[in-house]
């Protein structure tokens, strides 16, 4: 109840990113419904439905990823000083965003099952002419239980990801920091105490060391590639409809250049910042240079994914024929999907490094800052990241198309 209230009573904005989720898992839904009716109409090609099923991984995981990053943002989930007192403690907030995110994809669910019952004609006739039955099974009775257990699987694994990334943290001292207890009181007005061990530490900024794990992935991958693209194999995996069959070394190739580009980009966006900061910087590239910094583990992550999704999408941009008759509505469906939620998750992750800065932004409004200021130094690590991610997702991409050009 408490979940549905917060849900009800959230900004537009808010709600507006919980649309998205909602979308993307009718969305999802949709193609997890599309196998079963495949499976369903052509039961003798049981290893192509199965295989149509594995391929709706990539829209799950955009669809739970993008969840993920929409609970983060979430002000009415986020831990405030007074709510453990009301019972409203981190890990109660974690079961209500929990549930929240479960809500909003559970709502999807049960619209892309509306969708398809509609479409098959079992609500309202069969609409299109029956255009659409070789997916649907139109002729065949739908079991419901199967059809449930595939709706279940986004609601299911977005609010179990969601629980897993906001679960309450142990925030413990430091070893060999000394701690005085609170009841204890203030600490005496002794000059002699203030030594420089019990001085506060300056602030750092944490270095993501994912970066030499995703530069090895990454080199690994195209490496596979690139043994493939010289290797004579006949073990082939076919790919979506309307695009090429590739072997299934290339695949592989391009799962561990995915993975290496998702773990390495927390790492390249840090490194963007001490570039910034290089060779005697002044305010402005100071001020740029720490906000990259400060904002590399929020923002880098999903850069990382973007950067391999953009990749993978010039890639098949370069192969796809699109006067090909067997390309159709699901494998655009399903790369709409990847697309809409890898940008989307982007763009929420920016809006979450925007409320964390916001009261650094409100002080430095308030010592005299220009706002222009302000906006450049924004634009400039935009720019920044743009100059390294862009020429980095064009290497990607052609090194990957080499092994299908041939």
């Amino acid at each position: 109840m408490l979940a549905l209230r917060l849900t009800r009573s959230a900004h537009p904005a808010v709600q507006l990113r919980r649309l998205l989720v909602a979308t993307a898992s009718a969305a999802t839904g949709f193609l997890l419904l599309s196998t079963l009716g495949h499976a369903l109409a052509h039961p003798e090609a049981s290893a192509g439905s199965a295989l149509r099923l594995a391929w709706c991984a990539l829209p799950l995981a955009a669809t739970v990823h993008l969840a993920v990053a929409v609970a983060r943002t979430d002000p009415g989930t986020r831990p405030r000083p007074g709510l453990a007192a009301i019972g409203l403690g981190p890990a109660r907030l974690m079961a209500v965003s929990a549930t929240t995110t479960a809500l909003s994809t559970l709502l999807g669910s049960m619209l892309s099952l509306l969708l398809f019952l509609h479409l098959r004609g079992d609500l309202t006739g069969m609409p299109f002419d029956g255009a659409a039955t070789d997916f649907l099974a139109a002729d065949h009775p739908l079991p419901l239980p199967a059809a449930l257990t595939l709706l279940s699987l986004v609601p299911a694994a977005a609010s179990t990801a969601v629980a897993l990334s906001l679960r309450p943290r142990d925030a413990r001292p430091a070893a060999g920091r000394p701690t005085r207890p609170a009841s204890l009181g203030p600490a005496p007005a002794d000059s002699s105490q203030d030594t420089p061990e019990e001085l506060p530490d300056p602030p750092h900024l944490p270095e993501p060391t994912a970066l030499p794990w995703g530069a090895a992935l990454l080199a690994t991958g195209l490496a596979v590639e690139g043994y493939a693209s010289r290797t004579a194999t006949d073990a082939t995996t076919p790919l979506p409809s309307g695009l090429p069959t590739a072997p299934t070394a290339v695949l592989l190739g391009w799962t561990l250049t995915a993975i290496g580009l998702a773990l390495a980009g927390p790492g390249l966006t840090h490194l963007c910042g001490r570039l910034l900061q290089a060779v005697r910087p002044g305010a402005l590239r100071l001020l740029a240079g720490r906000g990259l910094m400060e904002e590399a583990s929020r923002i880098g992550r999903p850069l990382g994914v973007l950067c391999a999704v953009a990749s993978g999408a010039y890639t098949i941009s370069a192969l796809y024929d699109p006067a090909d008759p067997s390309s159709g509505p699901l494998t655009t469906l399903g790369a709409a999907v990847v697309a809409g939620c890898t940008v989307a998750t982007l763009l929420t992750a920016a809006v979450e490094a925007r409320q964390a800065r916001a009261d650094t932004t409100a002080a430095l409004l308030r010592l005299g800052a220009p706002s222009r200021t302000l906006r450049t130094a924004a634009a400039m690590r935009t720019g920044a990241l743009l100059t390294l991610f862009v020429p980095l997702t064009l290497v990607v991409a052609e090194l990957a198309a080499i092994p299908l050009a041939r």
